[in-house]
């Protein structure tokens, strides 16, 4: 790099760092970068949200005081006829700023059902390509302190488990890549006011006023629930005592798949003796939700009445062969083997 580029890189790395002069902003900027791990580097997933453009601006101003490197994506799914101009606008947005933005395409049929939920999945999909191409294990996700709750609500009204209810962590592991949540103790509003500070600009995306998807209908539910006194951090609070039991419990969990479950090397096969089933009803349902998913390598679980279905019938009996969510479960006498369908 000659002296001038290298100038005009120090002049803008210089004005993104300026605005850590902003009282609020240097706040959040702390919490963001207690949350992280020194000496990673991450993908960034961006949306073009008010959420997503601090988290890029963070990132980015992490990876300016820690050396580190980060790739900053955007997905296009192209579900809405204006997606294209947006990740072109936000790229370009990004680009000012020497976020070196780029724009991922989901091509192919689209879903007329479950349209979030499988945009979702494709997302982690496309991001974990981008993860084994230049060989990082991190991709830094923009939820926040109110997604937290709008999650918390959206699984109770779903019948959740404890683990279910609090399963919007910090981090999670999909396919043995992290996902990081640096945001989830940081309110929406003040994501927006870094946003606007920092680009004067964030894409508002319509699904998000549309009251067809459930998350939205929550999103007003929570509204009339402050108005009646019930606020966010009474939910946060309740959400945290719920992480606290339910660290309990893993403990147990982890104690029942350490003693009782023989995994083969690649994976390919799990075989779990007759003490596996001897837990209580929690250790046992989640014990059998892991070992699912390590064979299948899927990241959403089996849904919870299917796997009680599959429990009882192989506490039932002692000669079972039955499948479950990509995966051929057999029992004979006390030992359960598991394969990947």
């Amino acid at each position: 790099m000659n002296q001038k580029n290298l100038n005009a890189l120090n002049k803008i790395h210089k004005n993104l760092l300026n605005y850590l002069k902003d009282q609020k902003i240097n706040q959040i900027y702390k919490k963001f970068e207690l949350s992280l791990a020194k000496g990673k580097n991450f993908i960034v997933a961006v949306s073009g949200g008010p959420d997503s453009l601090a988290l890029a601006f963070f990132a980015k101003i992490y990876s300016i005081k820690h050396k580190t490197d980060c790739k900053f994506f955007v997905i296009d799914h192209r579900l809405r006829k204006e997606s294209q101009e947006e990740a072109k606008i936000v790229k370009k947005k990004l680009n000012e700023n020497l976020i070196n933005l780029q724009v991922l395409r989901w091509n192919g049929k689209k879903p007329k059902k479950n349209i979030q939920s499988i945009a979702r999945k494709k997302r982690y999909a496309l991001l974990l390509e981008q993860c084994s191409k230049y060989k990082i294990n991190n991709i830094l996700l923009g939820h926040h302190y109110d997604d937290l709750i709008e999650n918390f609500l959206i699984r109770l009204t779903r019948g959740s488990g404890l683990n279910g209810l609090v399963s919007f962590s910090k981090k999670t592991t999909l396919n043995d890549v992290n996902l990081l949540r640096p945001l989830i103790n940081i309110s929406k509003k003040d994501l927006i006011y870094t946003s606007k500070k920092v680009f004067n600009f964030y894409v508002i995306d319509p699904s998000n006023q549309n009251e067809k998807f459930k998350r939205v209908r929550i999103r007003n539910l929570i509204e009339n629930f402050e108005k009646e006194g019930l606020d966010k951090d009474k939910f946060l609070l309740t959400v945290k005592n719920l992480q606290e039991s339910n660290s309990s419990i893993k403990f147990y969990v982890e104690k029942n798949l350490n003693q009782n479950t023989f995994f083969s090397k690649k994976n390919k096969h799990v075989i779990l003796n007759g003490n596996f089933f001897k837990q209580s009803d929690e250790v046992m349902f989640r014990s059998f939700s892991i070992v699912l998913n390590l064979v299948n390598k899927k990241y959403y679980p089996s849904r919870g009445k299917k796997l009680k279905y599959v429990i009882d019938k192989l506490l039932e009996n002692d000669d079972v062969k039955i499948t479950l969510g990509g995966c051929v479960i057999q029992k004979i006498n006390q030992t359960v083997f598991l394969t990947k369908e």
